[in-house]
């Protein structure tokens, strides 16, 4: 066997990923905050982008022209044309272009904000309201309570350390210590705490705060604190004959008072939370029915529209094709234009995507979410002639605003099970049916999963109980046994 190198020449077909195309790809899957940070992103590292916010005739809207006329063509084909066009583009002479364009500072104008209107008053689209905290809640309702410096502090401190739920993790005793106070001093600090708005915040765990709840609406008589000590995991399962049995009354009495308790709250503080975990949804595409066709929108609000500074585009103009000035506005001018390119392409990919999705779910919008389809990425790309893989990244984390309401792109492509005609029938369809089910059923003889998979066999749905369990437990729905009333 002979060890040495050798030089031979081979064909072979392999996926060449170029920074621009990957950029193409990570821009079609960001969804609207994220595509937004990315071009603000691209903005500060490229002296020629600039963000258009007068929305007027500019290179953006050139591009989207370009963009709307290769509609036609696949979503694969164009950006492989683009990447096979960056070495033209690159040897592409700007200077003579802007030359021959004869552009200048007029026909680019740079939008500018004014924070104030013409009368020097502000509007109230300036300010964003903030949400009140509870620990800001409760402050607040302590400064009007008299009692001792040391008792404020250990108050303060209390407040400080409630959960986001509204409950106190950390054992009196330990508190009473830290500030030098007796226990019987640290609790009386805390029932003053626990008298607060809102009711039950306070408490060291769920059996104190429904007493607290209790005792403010005036139900602490003795059989209802007796239930909140000993047969709270009985009411959670229904089981009420057993708390009848224990505490020697009816069925019925024993019912009350579990409807008493469970309408009380077991987390007091969670109407406090944060503003900061809200995430607010803006819609890519909006789907509106005229004359009676449903018409897809794509929503030019939440896509940047961007431009070319006319400031580097008239210094790249005068400026000697040899210099490194050139050199440099030269690529981050194709830059920013591939950048401008591959948002409008993104614009056109999400836009196929949903009117395919709309033109197979038409049966949803007309008569709602019972008639849902099953759907699959597949169809969908045979359908608007593209990948797979393109169709996920079009419906990644991309919301449509519809007349049935607001939903994710996700939420249309859903397994299911055949039907008698041999349509498929989406799980959401089926959720939906089981949902009318429960909600028309007698409340003393709640429907077992069992009759549900016989009346769901009537209309055409041939399922098996377990599935339906599958499905009610994932739409949080309880068993029979524990949805009957007495």
């Amino acid at each position: 066997m002979r060890l040495g190198y050798d030089l031979t020449i081979e064909q072979a077909q392999k996926l060449v990923m170029t920074p621009e195309l990957i950029q193409a790809i990570q821009i079609l899957q960001f969804n609207t905050q994220e595509l937004e940070n990315y071009v603000d992103e691209q903005v500060l590292v490229n002296p020629i982008l600039e963000i258009d916010g007068d929305a007027g005739p500019g290179r953006g809207d050139r591009e989207a022209a370009e963009g709307k006329r290769d509609s036609d063509m696949d979503y694969g084909e164009r950006y492989e044309e683009a990447h096979r066009s960056k070495a033209k583009d690159s040897e592409f002479d700007w200077a003579e272009h802007f030359k021959e364009r004869e552009y200048d500072d007029i026909s680019y104008k740079q939008w500018q904000y004014n924070s104030h209107s013409e009368d020097g008053d502000y509007t109230f689209e300036q300010f964003v309201s903030s949400d009140v905290t509870l620990t800001e809640n409760l402050m607040f309702q302590l400064q009007f309570v008299p009692m001792k410096k040391s008792c404020r502090m250990i108050a303060k401190y209390m407040i400080e350390a409630l959960d986001e739920n509204g409950y106190l993790t950390q054992p009196v005793e330990e508190l009473a210590q830290q500030f030098h106070l007796t226990v019987d001093k640290a609790e009386e600090v805390l029932h003053i705490i626990q008298g607060f708005d809102p009711v039950g915040v306070g408490a060291r765990d769920l059996k104190e705060c429904l007493k607290i709840q209790l005792h403010h609406d005036g139900n602490d008589e003795p059989l209802m604190m007796a239930v909140v000590d000993n047969h709270l995991e009985d009411i959670a399962n229904n089981r009420l004959s057993s708390i009848a049995k224990a505490l020697n009354i009816t069925v019925r009495e024993a019912q009350e008072i579990s409807d008493v308790i469970r309408k009380l709250e077991p987390k007091p503080g969670r109407q406090f939370e944060s503003s900061a975990e809200t995430r607010y949804v803006v819609p890519d595409v909006t789907v509106e029915k005229v004359d009676g066709e449903y018409v897809v929108l794509v929503n030019e609000s939440s896509t940047p529209r961007l431009s070319l500074s006319p400031y580097y585009q008239k210094m790249l103009a005068e400026s000697d094709k040899e210099s490194n000035i050139n050199k440099f506005l030269t690529g981050r001018l194709n830059s920013a234009v591939w950048l401008i390119k591959s948002i409008e392409q993104r614009k056109q990919t999400i836009y196929n995507v949903v009117n395919a999705v709309v033109k197979y779910q038409v049966d949803f919008f007309d008569k709602g979410p019972k008639y849902l389809k099953t759907l699959t990425l597949k169809q969908i790309a045979d359908e608007v002639g593209i990948h797979e893989s393109t169709v996920s990244r079009s419906i990644n984390g991309k919301y449509m605003q519809s007349p049935r309401g607001v939903f994710e792109l996700k939420y249309f492509f859903t397994s299911g099970v055949s039907g008698s005609s041999g349509e498929g029938i989406a799980s959401e369809s089926i959720k939906t049916l089981i949902r009318e089910i429960v909600e028309n059923e007698d409340p003393k003889a709640p429907k077992s999963d069992q009759a549900m998979v016989e009346i769901l066999r009537t209309k055409g749905i041939d399922i098996s109980r377990r599935t339906v369990a599958k499905y009610r437990d994932e739409m949080h729905v309880a068993s029979s046994s524990k949805r009957k009333r007495y």
